[in-house]
């Protein structure tokens, strides 16, 4: 009975795997992928009320892609741009679920070419083309060349699936414009990385080489976009130029100094002739020895005047004797200082160009030296036109500043602009008034030059004119208008307002006296006031004066009769001493007679 039992048991099973196998082959060969994605329990599969009925959600399960309810077949879109073209790739997204997964899966070449199939692509032109393309991309806007192409390949084939992509502001202008549905996150991150390390086997029919070539003519295209090349617009020459200007100065003047005192100790007479450092090391260059000085021609060196009172001087200098071995030095020294010298004039011309071409307006108003230390100091020319006027005012002054402010003291009222010639033409006490005017135009010079493009138009002479009208204004003087600019003269005073003015009485047609007056009546009237007004004066010393002396009578008063007081008063002392003494000697007596 047993082995009887167990026996219908084994053909029971038997027979339900061989009709479960059947139901197998006649369903679609992805749903029971399916039914063990979504296993439901027993109240979803429809088991309860009504017996043997699946739900809906199984249902939907079930059915082919085409039958689910958001109409997505489980895939995924992938938007990746390439240096050669647009590519659109499709996957399965239920197996990049987890980002492992997708590192595993990009490891192979060969999951990667069956896990990603390319569905279209859009190639360039040329290298303008892809870099409009990226350049599009990198400001995450919709270009016209992408929005055909998603609007063809997505949109007109009625498909729902979600587009990846690999930033959040393109999903965000694709959904506006094409109401494609777009996602971004940590796995999209992970599926273009692996896109790219395996693009030659994804793409098919392009090299390594080829993709190499055509990476770095978007690169350096792109790069040059982004910097705005323009060879007379670098201001990095500029920086550079002011700053090896800078140096050389300092070199230059430590040089001159050790050419000073090392030919100091042989001829110490020179250094107060010759103050220049380049004729001192000419003169040495030529000279040499100081018994030589007679012999030389320094006509091309010196004027006639200090060459005359060189060769004097030597006759009698005080200085110890040298050898040649150091003379041979110090004309070496001499050299490099000469060299040195020739080079800086050299670069100064070269920055003087650079500036006219790039910052012409910024050179008209602070000078070149003044306008590249500015650049120099904000980093680049669109730096510096970032910056407001208050900030170009103190720029360079930075320690002041913050000095001050954490001391409460004054803020500076000038930094690197202070050695502009505008500025040292004021007066000390009109600098800080001058410094901000000048700022402000220097405000408006820079960006004019920063963000023209093609002729600079020359604003900047109508400005230095304003500060210069503004500084003639606070000295006192007249301002001198601009051609085209002037304001006309003040208007004349009307008819009926001149005598109420003037003080005058009108007569009933409104007839002023005062407005008739002629200019020499009208000084004769001042002059006959003044002279009122002096002999008023005259009148009013005399009673000052008198009542002067009657002041310094009291005072001299009162002080005798405080000095008569602190006499008395010692006296009144002594007198009351005596007094004492004498109470006491009469104790005594009356005590000795008691005894």
């Amino acid at each position: 009975e047993v082995w009887s039992a167990k026996q219908e048991r084994g053909v029971g099973s038997v027979i339900s795997r061989v009709r479960r196998g059947a139901a197998a082959w006649a369903e679609p060969p992805w749903t029971e992928h399916r039914e063990q994605e979504t296993e439901k329990p027993p109240a979803a599969r429809g088991e309860r009320g009504g017996g043997g009925g699946r739900g809906a959600a199984a249902r939907a399960a079930r059915s082919g892609p085409e039958e689910r309810a958001d109409g997505r077949d489980g895939g995924m879109l992938v938007l990746y741009e390439t240096p050669a073209g647009y590519a659109l790739f499709k996957c399965d997204e239920n197996k990049l679920q987890d980002v492992d997964d997708i590192a595993d899966i990009f490891a192979d070449a060969d999951k990667a070419s069956k896990t990603m199939k390319l569905k279209a692509f859009s190639k360039f032109e040329d290298t303008s083309e892809a870099m409009v393309a990226a350049t599009a991309m990198l400001e995450s806007s919709l270009s016209k060349p992408l929005k055909k192409f998603l609007k063809k390949n997505v949109v007109d084939k009625d498909i729902k699936d979600t587009l990846a992509v690999y930033e959040t502001g393109l999903g965000k202008a694709i959904k506006t414009a094409l109401d494609i549905p777009c996602v971004y996150n940590d796995k999209i991150l992970e599926i273009m990385r692996g896109v790219r390390g395996n693009l030659e086997t994804l793409l098919g029919g392009t090299t390594d080489a080829d993709l190499k070539v055509m990476q770095l003519g978007l690169a350096h295209s792109l790069g040059r976009h982004k910097l705005k090349f323009s060879p007379d617009k670098v201001d990095t020459m500029v920086v550079q130029a002011i700053g090896l200007l800078d140096e050389l100065d300092k070199e230059l003047n430590t040089y001159a100094m050790r050419v000073r005192e090392w030919y100091g100790w042989h001829y110490p007479e020179m250094g107060k002739i010759v103050t220049d450092n380049v004729q001192y090391a000419k003169c040495v260059k030529l000279m040499g020895m100081r018994t030589n000085c007679v012999k030389c021609d320094f006509g091309s060196i010196l004027d006639e005047e200090t060459e005359q009172e060189l060769k004097e001087a030597v006759q009698i200098s005080m200085g110890t004797e040298i050898s040649d071995d150091d003379i041979s030095n110090i004309k070496s020294l001499s050299d490099q200082v000469i060299a040195l010298s020739e080079y800086r004039v050299q670069l100064y011309e070269y920055l003087q160009n650079r500036m006219r071409a790039i910052a012409p307006n910024l050179t008209t108003m602070v000078g070149e030296l003044v306008g590249a230390r500015l650049i120099s100091h904000a980093g680049s020319l669109m730096n510096l036109a970032k910056h407001p006027a208050s900030t170009i005012q103190i720029l360079g002054a930075e320690k002041a500043l913050f000095r001050a402010l954490k001391s409460k003291h004054d803020t500076p009222k000038y930094g690197l602009i202070y050695h502009a010639s505008l500025i040292g033409q004021a007066a000390p006490k009109h600098k800080g008034k001058i410094s901000r005017v000048l700022a402000a135009k220097c405000a408006l010079s820079i960006r004019v030059d920063a963000l023209t493009q093609g002729d600079v138009p020359m604003v900047g002479m109508e400005h230095r004119i304003a500060v210069e009208n503004r500084l003639r204004q606070l000295e006192g003087g007249t301002a001198v208008a601009l051609s085209g600019t002037a304001k006309a003269g003040k208007t004349a005073k009307k008819y009926e307002g001149a005598g109420a003015k003037s003080g005058t009485e009108k007569g009933s047609s409104g007839y002023s006296a005062g407005a008739d007056e002629t200019s020499s009546k009208k000084k004769k009237k001042k002059k006959a006031e003044e002279s009122d007004d002096e002999s008023e004066e005259e009148e009013e010393k005399p009673k000052k004066k008198e009542k002067k002396e009657k002041k310094d009578k009291k005072r001299k008063a009162e002080s005798s009769d405080e000095e008569e007081e602190e006499e008395e008063k010692p006296k009144k002392k002594k007198k009351g001493d005596s007094e004492k003494k004498k109470k006491k000697k009469s104790k005594k007596e009356d005590s000795d007679d008691s005894d």
